[in-house]
């Protein structure tokens, strides 16, 4: 009995990673992912642990990782160059805690000028407007 080959069209690839066609293609571009040289098929063919790569990437995506992070991670796919790693993930952890703050400080603005609207009732007119005007009122 003859052993499968498990290789993929880009369609069925991009099926099962659960993205489109143009990220496949996407990735292939920014040299995400190795584009198949044509072997006399009518398709190209895709190795399925690529699958796994668009996972990685989508994974990481999700994290915050911009593409080129991306690329450096997979540059360092072996896992051996800790330092490396963790100079990625500490940047972006960086960054994540940055916009957090300014999150809470964006929070804490908006919910004083909701409490403020609240507040001033029906004869003045609410200060959200006003404050994302630079506090100038338009006739």
């Amino acid at each position: 009995m003859k052993k499968e080959v498990e290789q993929l069209t880009i369609g069925r690839l991009a099926r099962a990673a659960e993205v489109g066609i143009e990220t496949v293609r996407y990735y292939q571009k920014l040299n995400l992912l190795p584009t198949p040289v044509p072997n006399g098929m009518a398709f190209r063919q895709y190795p399925l642990a690529l699958v796994e790569r668009i996972r990685f990437i989508k994974r990481s995506q999700d994290l915050g990782f911009t593409l080129a992070e991306v690329a450096s991670l997979l540059a360092l796919e072996h896992g051996t160059d800790r330092a490396a790693i963790r100079k990625i993930a500490s940047t972006r952890l960086g960054d994540i805690n940055k916009r957090i703050v300014d999150l809470e400080r964006m929070q804490g603005i908006l919910t004083h000028l909701i409490h403020e609207c609240e507040d001033t009732g029906r004869t003045k007119p609410c200060p959200i407007i006003s404050a994302f005007t630079g506090g100038s009122t338009a006739h």
